[in-house]
């Protein structure tokens, strides 16, 4: 068996380490140990920019925001749909995240960075939401830690809670969509997403092209003001 190669590390603001990985031709990124990401597992994440696409319609000039760079697979998805006229920008906590790709990563998906129509911001997506202005964004796809009900950072709980949704539904335009994966199920998020105004939906997802079972979870919520 091929061993675990550590290409680069970075140790975070709340002291847990963060790893870049490759193996077997393949990498993926740890937080503190637990796996937080591979380059394996990328079905759902472009399916997300499907289902993204699919509500914004004819006509140039839309404005997408992507919360969450990671390997870069649901910007690349997004690229392959959207229009030369169309404005995508990716908020990404992590600088570590976005130097790695740009290093290591670039016969991945890293090249991706010098789109020109990609803007990168080194911010809470959340953030990102609170300070645009009202109906910015055509759709929203939101790759946030693991989802509402299994995070890794107990701060980015408040993107998946009423206040964030409301900071959402305020920064989209009306007839946007919002995209959320998640590694699990969650009924009371769907639950609080129509409370928040959304018509909303839960599909699952496969996580490998060639999974017989479907094991992720995105919730799609559309906004109509």
């Amino acid at each position: 068996m091929k061993p675990s190669v550590v290409l680069a590390e970075a140790i975070l603001p709340n002291k847990q380490k963060l790893s870049l990985r490759s193996h077997d031709g393949h990498y993926h990124i740890r937080v503190g140990g637990e796996l937080l990401m591979s380059t394996t597992a990328t079905a759902s994440e472009a399916r997300m920019a499907e289902l993204a696409h699919e509500a914004l319609g004819s006509g140039g000039g839309k404005n997408v925001l992507i919360g969450g760079f990671g390997f870069g697979f649901t910007l690349r998805r997004v690229l392959e749909l959207v229009g030369a006229d169309d404005h995508v920008q990716v908020a990404e906590l992590l600088p570590e995240i976005v130097s790695w790709n740009r290093l290591h990563l670039r016969n991945v998906n890293g090249q991706l960075l010098d789109d020109p129509r990609v803007e990168i911001v080194l911010d809470d997506v959340f953030a990102v939401l609170s300070r645009a202005a009202p109906q910015t964004y055509d759709a929203v796809l939101l790759d946030v830690d693991n989802g509402p009900e299994e995070l890794v950072d107990p701060r980015n709980e408040r993107i998946y809670a009423d206040p964030g949704l409301k900071t959402l539904s305020r920064a989209m335009r009306k007839g946007g969509r919002a995209v959320f994966w998640s590694a699990g199920t969650d009924e009371s998020f769907l639950k609080r997403l129509v409370k928040a105004g959304f018509r909303a939906d839960a599909i699952s997802a496969k996580a490998y092209p060639q999974a017989q079972v479907k094991t992720h979870t995105l919730f799609i919520a559309d906004w109509n003001g």
